[in-house]
């Protein structure tokens, strides 16, 4: 018995294998319950009895040689270098590339949370619209520019369904389904009948907040523009209110931020003033209040809007409004680290 152990202990020292299949061919081969090793354990019983000491002993060290030289055998084959180092397998093998988000969604959502910092919540409503809730809710006179067909898309005349030319009728909709405290803000989708150039569009986005409560003054909309203006564009940023003119507000105010190209220095994109207008503003006019059933003796309130593609324009420096809706994928991928 002792030289068949020899012979086999000398075998598995010798024993080779490339591949971890190999190293568990060897582990059949010699530690399985019919291996050769477990043969001569079964032999073991007709050992004379004053040689079962030397003979018992032999082949436990010749069992954990197996098992020692067979794990070695296996721990190599399964670290030897497949060329796959560092490769995620678990990706797919097609070459697919994420996408990114459009950079208006961007400036819309940052002028979203911006307002809803100060309580205000998101209010939608149809782009199809009518007259009232579009133009006569809201204070414009019957013979109003912005009524005729070179400004609006009309679908039908009488009664006039068309276009909403701005989410003002969001405002009035929201002022005639209940009474305030009213404080939204109302992204959406506008229309109006212009030529396509770099500077305008038939169609483009607006961002409109209105608060309506007891004792709003013109000082709480100055303080909610100059917070939304640091809060978009820096802490360093001022602004400058200049009287205007909007049927549906009074007074009213065009909201102009000091350029933070130039720090208000004056260079060729604030056209050398240091100043950049970004969106209209007033006191809601009572006529418009008395339209959707709120009293104006009681209730007070302000409104603000302002172009997402104009607001974008001073974040990223687009110069070309077509940019936004051609979906130039080369445009876009300039906006993957702002996702």
């Amino acid at each position: 018995m002792i030289e068949k152990i020899n012979a086999l202990k000398a075998e598995i020292e010798s024993a080779t294998a490339s591949t971890a299949a190999e190293a568990e061919a060897l582990r059949i081969r010699y530690l399985s319950k019919k291996g050769e090793i477990s043969l001569l354990m079964n032999d073991f019983r007709t050992v004379p009895a004053e040689m079962k000491r030397a003979i018992g002993q032999a082949l436990n060290e010749l069992k954990n040689l197996a098992t020692d030289k067979i794990n070695s055998l296996k721990e190599a084959a399964e670290s030897k270098s497949t060329g796959c180092e560092g490769i995620d397998l678990s990706r797919t093998a097609a070459p697919w590339k994420i996408g990114t988000r459009h950079p208006l969604s961007l400036v819309r959502e940052e002028i979203i949370d911006i307002f809803r910092r100060l309580g205000f919540t998101v209010a939608e409503g149809p782009e199809v619209e009518d007259d009232w809730h579009v133009f006569s809710s809201l204070n414009f006179a019957a013979d109003h520019p912005a009524r005729d067909m070179q400004d609006t898309f009309f679908i039908k005349r009488e009664p006039d369904v068309l276009l909403r030319t701005h989410t003002s009728s969001v405002q009035s909709r929201v002022m005639e389904a209940g009474q305030p405290p009213i404080r939204i803000i109302c992204p959406g989708r506008v229309y109006r009948n212009e030529a396509i150039s770099a500077r305008a569009h038939c169609f483009f986005h607006q961002v409109e907040a209105l608060y309506v409560d007891k004792n709003v003054t013109f000082a709480d909309l100055r303080q909610t523009l100059l917070y939304f203006a640091q809060e978009m564009f820096g802490k360093d940023t001022k602004i400058r209110l200049r009287p205007s003119y909007f049927p549906f507000t009074e007074p009213s105010a065009e909201m102009d931020i000091s350029c933070d190209l130039c720090g208000g220095k004056g260079c060729g994109f604030c056209k050398h003033t240091g100043w950049v207008e970004i969106l209209g503003c007033g006191m809601v006019d009572p006529n418009v209040l008395e339209a959707c059933g709120i009293d104006s003796k009681v209730y007070s309130g302000f409104a603000l809007g302002m172009g997402i593609e104009r607001i974008t324009n001073l974040k990223y420096r687009v110069s070309d409004l077509r940019l936004f809706s051609e979906n130039d994928v080369r445009f876009l991928e300039e906006f993957e680290s702002a996702r």
